[in-house]
């Protein structure tokens, strides 16, 4: 009875050896192979021309735009400004990213030309295989709001990006804004 109890132990012993080394081994090949997104929006650097449907009181409008980014810091930083006529008049803004080594994630904070001040807090995320998702929280209205973005690489001259809100905590969403961009040709900024 007890060479089957010594047995028995020493079964289970080995299950747990393997299995705590399992779970290490797995824990480190992820953290070996984490994605390092420095260079995620390289793609954005440029000029281009974009197509913009906007959800406005319940009708969607429509109208172009430009946008211009430029990369800093070695693609772990980048700035773009953003330019409009809506049928709701001129339109302006700003946006800056910021690319936190440590975590993998984007920060990103925006401006419109009206507003003279960075949103807070920033929408952050990560782009994986070419799309990326980026998250924030706002009050709308006077209601919190989640806030998602939507960036699709689509080609190396082509992006598709969306804003959507929810007010049920991300159950649902409803996109409100959609735009489709082509790059312009001309000098890398």
């Amino acid at each position: 009875l007890i060479a089957i109890a010594a047995l028995l132990l020493v079964v289970v012993a080995e299950r747990w050896y393997w299995h705590e080394s399992a779970m290490v081994a797995a824990k480190t090949i992820s953290v070996q192979v984490q994605h390092d997104g420095q260079h995620d929006f390289d793609f954005f650097v440029g000029k281009w021309r974009q197509h913009n449907r906007r959800l406005v009181n319940r009708q969607w409008i429509e109208f172009d735009s430009t946008a211009v980014a430029r990369r800093m810091w070695d693609g772990r930083a980048n700035l773009d400004e953003f330019e409009a006529e809506t049928p709701g008049g001129h339109l302006e803004g700003m946006t800056v990213r910021l690319y936190n080594a440590d975590t993998h994630d984007w920060s990103i904070y925006s401006s419109s030309g009206n507003a003279g001040a960075f949103s807070s807090p920033a929408s952050v995320g990560r782009f994986v295989k070419g799309r990326g998702e980026f998250y924030e929280h706002e009050e709308l209205d006077g209601r919190p709001v989640d806030v998602r973005f939507l960036w699709e690489v689509r080609s190396p001259k082509q992006y598709h990006w969306e804003q959507a809100f929810s007010s049920d905590e991300g159950k649902t969403w409803e996109t409100n804004w959609i735009i489709d961009s082509m790059k312009m040709e001309g000098p890398t900024l």
